[in-house]
């Protein structure tokens, strides 16, 4: 037997065997992970044809990776590189064989391998410059490759190059011998200018054609070896992190907590159930799965608003260190071993011995940018939320700020303590009446939607200035709405986002309740999170209710000529996107659309916007924490708004308007900020043109 189908052989089996014991010993380890309920079977989030859809969208199509062009493009071709490249690792291991073993003897096959493997080679110059550039020695924290591990990168480019370097090699050799299977030639341009530099060694071209088909076979198969040791093992689990991935994404409603394969009762708890990830564990096996896909590319960490003003909060490390623990503590998982790692706390300090720093954990605004930028489909906020809950609910371990806001949703069901008897102050001065649903009674036939005003609108200052501005245009415009008044309590979203699921639940049947019981149709609301609560988690619980956000409403008004905006704004403004209508729910033109309409208004965005829209900082429960490191998020967020020298910041939600209308205070007084600019709801926009200078109810707003 040939000596090269000896050592190709033998490369092959060793190669298998180890990667298979690797990727067998990690199916294992995933697999020991608790049921994802969620993810197969009847409550499915995904199913099947949205998985395969994404596969062909974000796998074949590289959707996300391209989302960031130059490197996206890189990344793109080297992985298009690889599927078609795949066809010259046959041709090598026929050559074992055949030595002009080819697969056809089409040209064109020739030269698009050839193009490939061109493209490879300039897509990693591309990642050299771009690793060099962004290295965490020269950048520190900004680079988004800090605290990943980039010698590995290196060993990983180094490898790429090696493969096509191996490929031409045995390619060129071919062509002097006369073994290379596709004619003519100079179509495989790339081989045959390695040719032209072999040829003249002359008979020593069987000797190197020979060398470099082993070599190219050894290469590929270490390469397969590496990956499967290394951060690089997103090539392999990638396609099914994204095919049970959340669909379209993991943002707007977070998950029901589970425990096993059921969700948890809190009339009726059983005895061994989990509340939250208190250990690793914990986590479900697709939990397992994202950790373990993390390619430390960094790119959640560029648009986490906490890592980018300085808090502990990394994504990124998030995820790789919960990986890390995973690894550490697999013999103890899957064979009862005991090991150092199986006694560390999931969420504890340094001294403490933990994994996840507690500030870490509590410094999340669940705004959701991770997600929307990790490109292999990591549910980063949805692990955040579970470990929050466990700590809420069995360590009792939380900021100490937040607890006010808990008891005052449990006591006055909203986070500011208001009685109930207040929930109507807003509409006081009103020049119509506002219907009210009292308890007992069905909403009447002429009204088209419940308006549900929310804790912010009904209580705070500046918030209640969108709910009149929004209350007007709605009159304005005949459509016919009532309100719950008295009888509306918080959603309980900022105890979900806290991680207490029970009060949560608690308010958010009550909610359900008292909508099924009044007959609600349709529901406009103000602010995103009761939206997003509403519309997209209350399903979770039963109450499956049409919900518009008021910016959804006023551009369909808008558009059907029931709200003409006549009088001129002469103003210049930017918008900026609420996480929780924008990126969690994906609504970005209608509040635009609205702007648009109101003469004499100028526009212009910020750098950071839409899909990459940057935090208020209010998000997550942040709006009941205290910021106390590194630069305030609604500082960061302001300064970049007041970069365009606008007289208006415009927002559509009221965690917003308070965050950025705070921002602007504190520039103002700090002389940063011109005295006259205000931060006010897309809706008072509108009114000022709708109604006329000095009409508006939002003229007074700030």
């Amino acid at each position: 037997m040939p000596l090269r189908i000896v050592v190709g052989s033998v490369a092959t089996v060793v190669a298998l065997s180890l990667a298979g014991r690797r990727l067998f010993w990690l199916f294992r380890l995933i697999r020991s992970g608790q049921p994802a309920a969620d993810r197969i079977g009847a409550a499915a989030v995904t199913t099947d044809r949205k998985g395969a859809r994404a596969e062909v969208t974000e796998v074949i199509g590289q959707r996300k990776l391209l989302a960031w062009t130059v490197p996206g493009l890189a990344h793109a071709f080297t992985f298009w590189a690889f599927l078609v490249l795949g066809l010259t690792i046959l041709e090598a291991y026929g050559a074992l064989f055949k030595p002009d073993f080819g697969i056809g003897h089409w040209a064109a096959l020739g030269f698009v391998e050839d193009v490939f493997a061109t493209a490879v080679l300039i897509a990693l110059v591309v990642f050299t410059v771009i690793r060099y550039r962004n290295s965490p020695g020269r950048r520190g924290r900004a680079s988004r490759f800090y605290g990943s591990h980039t010698g590995a990168a290196w060993l990983i480019l180094g490898m790429i190059f090696a493969v096509i370097a191996t490929l031409l090699g045995y390619r060129g050799a071919q062509m002097n011998t006369g073994n290379f299977p596709y004619r003519p030639y100079k179509w495989s341009f790339a081989s045959w200018l390695v040719s032209r530099a072999l040829h003249s060694l002359g008979a020593a071209n069987h000797g190197i054609e020979t060398f470099f088909v082993l070599a190219q076979l050894v290469v590929v198969l270490g390469f397969l070896v590496l990956v499967a040791y290394s951060k690089h093992l997103h090539i392999v689990l990638a396609p099914f992190n994204i095919y049970f991935g959340r669909k379209p994404d993991a943002l707007g409603p977070l998950l029901p907590m589970y425990s096993g394969d059921h969700r948890v009762d809190f009339e009726n708890p059983l005895d061994d159930d989990n509340f939250g990830r208190g250990k690793v564990e914990d986590f479900t096996w697709k939990g397992l799965l994202d950790v373990s896909t993390c390619t430390e590319c960094g790119r959640c960490q560029s648009a986490c608003p906490a890592w980018n003003t300085g808090k502990v909060l990394n994504p990124k490390l998030i995820v790789t260190e919960l990986r890390d623990h995973l690894f550490d503590k697999a013999p103890a998982l899957l064979s009862g071993a005991e090991t150092a790692a199986a006694m560390r706390p999931l969420v504890g300090t340094i001294e403490q011995g933990g994994v996840i720093d507690p500030e870490a954990l509590w410094a999340c605004t669940s705004c959701g940018a991770c997600v929307q930028e990790c490109p292999v489909d990591i549910e980063h906020v949805d692990h955040i939320m579970d470990m929050r809950r466990h700590q809420v609910l069995v360590e009792s371990a939380f900021p100490a700020e937040a607890a006010s806001m808990l008891r005052n949703l449990e006591s006055a069901g909203n986070p500011w303590g208001m009685p109930a008897s207040t929930r109507l102050a807003w509409a006081e001065g009103l020049s119509f009446d506002i219907r009210v649903v009292g308890r007992g009674e069905q909403i009447p036939d002429d009204v088209e939607y419940l308006f549900w005003v929310g804790c912010a609108g009904a209580s705070d200052d500046r918030a209640r200035k969108t709910t009149v501005a929004v209350a007007e245009l709605l009159h304005s415009a005949g459509v016919g709405f009532a309100v719950l008044g008295p009888l509306e309590t918080c959603t309980g979203d900022p105890a979900r986002r806290m991680g207490n699921e029970f009060v949560y639940q608690t308010l958010a049947q009550q909610n359900v309740t008292t909508l099924q019981s009044v007959g609600a149709r349709k529901i406009v609301a103000s602010c995103p999170h009761c939206f997003n609560t509403i519309a997209r988690e209350y399903p979770q619980l039963g109450g499956n209710f049409e919900v518009v956000h008021h910016t959804q409403l006023l551009a369909s008004l808008v558009a059907d000529g029931r709200l003409v905006a006549t009088s001129a704004v002469d103003s210049s403004v930017t918008y900026h996107d609420p996480c929780y209508l924008g990126r969690h729910n994906k609504v970005y033109g209608e509040p635009r659309d609205v702007l648009a309409q109101v003469p004499g208004l100028t526009s212009t965005e910020m750098p950071r916007c839409r899909e990459r829209g940057f935090c208020c900082g209010a998000g997550g429960a942040r709006m009941w924490m205290e910021e106390r490191t590194g630069k305030r998020i609604n500082h960061e967020r302001i300064d970049e708004a007041l970069a365009l020298d606008p007289d208006v910041v415009a927002t559509a939600c009221p965690y917003c308007r308070v965050m950025l209308g705070d921002a602007v205070k504190d520039r103002q007084s700090d002389g940063s900020a011109r005295a006259d600019v205000e931060v006010i709801d897309v809706a008072e926009v509108l009114l000022r043109s709708v109604r006329g200078p000095g009409r508006g109810a939002s003229e007074t707003a700030s």
